[in-house]
């Protein structure tokens, strides 16, 4: 149920979450009953006195009645791949290294600006369905600006980046690039989009893994992403077969080459940790090298199952993300949010990962993983107002519970009823406001046919 009040458009307005239940994520992880006021896209008041001053404000007020929710930080995804989105289905039930090699680097070499910006349309409109505010995001060689064309339009907070490859094996010529073009293609998206949107979109110096990348190339986007200050994201640690790869090139594992490279630190984001040592934990959470857990696609492509409550001990940032579409196969964070404790159980603990401890990975982690507690991640006056509106009242979680445990055990993402990123209403009882969701799925089904085509692939 909407009311609105004044004469101005609803993006516009000042926005009142009416009676829900505010998970805030908050350092005393407070959960209240009350109303959420947000004005000028950041959170103004919140409990029981915030609909009585958003009222003396005079302000236009549009409100979102969410009695019987859960009021909760947008989720935010801290490794995904909006490029691979079209490619859900195209690459099923291979390893690692095969995945890549036979489906993946062929079809990412085949994006042209058109289909890489319905892929992106097309897991950005899953992304907010699901209740995810923010992503960090890495894209394929090529068109990058088509993605930040489609975070920009629709609305969510991101920080992306071209992935960058100097190098490797069997990797085709439509992603080779050598270091001076891929540092200077870097530098000039860098340029054009970090901190476009009102701040909203960054840019993260992405090199793919060190398999497909040179020293030279790691060494490059050190010192170019400290001296802009943009954040850095690669995979490590991910799969045995990587590992052994990496060992007979370099007499090395990847995370120990990358920390001699200079690349770790809190401005640095490794997607998986599935396989590091406990030497390894020890010297990353010193360093305060972040990690993103990805266990639905740890599972899918046999990576096996991180050790995240060793990490946690160990002093790391752990965010969450799904990964891509091609390895997921959804963009789903409250799936992953119930895998991720489910697994971390399989260690023998219980009580290794609880339902809080996993809604702040999938929150204020996440946020403090790329950069950005101090403005999203929990639900505080004058944060960014990115709030995602769970629906408690269903079938499948009622009757009883904390909120904490309904949201990470028993919901899933048809139960996002609103979300709101910077003040503006994205997604409004189920239903996207800044997306055609009919014509993102045409574009997404008459491009996935051409892209495949494209990429010479039959099977």
């Amino acid at each position: 149920m909407t009311a609105t009040t004044g004469i101005l458009p609803a993006d516009l307005m000042d926005l009142l979450l009416r009676g829900g239940t505010l998970v805030t994520c908050d350092p005393d992880d407070r959960v209240t009953a009350g109303d959420l006021w947000i004005s000028a896209g950041r959170i103004a008041a919140l409990g029981v006195d915030a609909a009585g001053r958003a009222r003396a404000s005079g302000r236009a007020l549009r409100v979102l009645d969410v009695d019987g929710c859960a009021v909760v930080p947008g989720f935010v995804q801290a490794h995904v791949h909006l490029c691979q989105t079209l490619f859900r289905g195209m690459a099923d039930d291979l390893p690692l290294l095969g995945w890549l090699q036979q489906r993946i680097w062929p079809l990412e070499a085949a994006h042209d600006p058109a289909s890489l910006r319905a892929s992106a349309d097309l897991g950005i409109a899953e992304l907010i369905k699901g209740g995810t505010t923010t992503v960090l995001d890495m894209g394929t060689v090529r068109h990058h600006d088509a993605v930040f064309e489609a975070l920009r339009d629709a609305g969510l907070r991101a920080v992306s980046g071209k992935t960058m490859m100097d190098g490797g094996a069997s990797v085709p010529a439509g992603l080779r690039e050598t270091t001076a073009e891929s540092l200077a293609e870097s530098d000039a998206l860098c340029a054009r989009w970090h901190g476009a949107a009102g701040g909203r979109l960054r840019y993260a110096y992405s090199p793919r893994f060190i398999l497909s990348c040179t020293e030279g190339l790691f060494r490059g986007c050190v010192e170019r992403a400290r001296a802009r200050g943009a954040l850095m994201h690669t995979h490590a640690s991910e799969h045995r077969g990587e590992r052994e790869a990496v060992r007979a090139a370099l007499g090395m594992d990847d995370v120990d080459a990358l920390r001699q490279w200079g690349f770790a630190g809190p401005d640095v984001v490794v997607a998986h940790g599935v396989i590091l040592t406990p030497k390894q934990r020890r010297y990353m959470g010193r360093d305060r090298t972040r990690v993103a857990h990805c266990p639905s696609a740890n599972l899918k492509l046999g990576s096996g199952v991180a050790r995240v409550a060793a990490m946690h001990r160990a002093g790391i940032v752990v965010g969450i993300g799904a990964d891509g579409a091609a390895c997921n196969n959804n963009l789903d964070a409250l799936l992953e949010m119930r895998l991720a404790s489910l697994l971390a159980r399989r260690f023998g603990d219980t009580g290794a990962l609880p339902a809080r401890r996993v809604l702040r990975m999938a929150t204020i982690d996440g946020a403090t993983a790329l950069g950005l507690a101090d403005e999203v991640g929990s639900i505080e006056v004058g944060k960014r107002a990115d709030v995602a509106v769970i629906d408690l009242s269903t079938t499948h979680v009622e009757p009883w519970g904390e909120a904490a445990t309904r949201i990470v055990y028993a919901a899933q993402s048809r139960d996002v009823r609103h979300v709101v990123v910077d003040g503006r209403v994205l997604l409004h009882e189920g239903r996207l406001t800044t997306m055609d969701e009919d014509d993102v799925r045409a574009r997404a089904r008459a491009e996935a046919v051409a892209v495949r085509s494209r990429a010479g692939i039959t099977g």
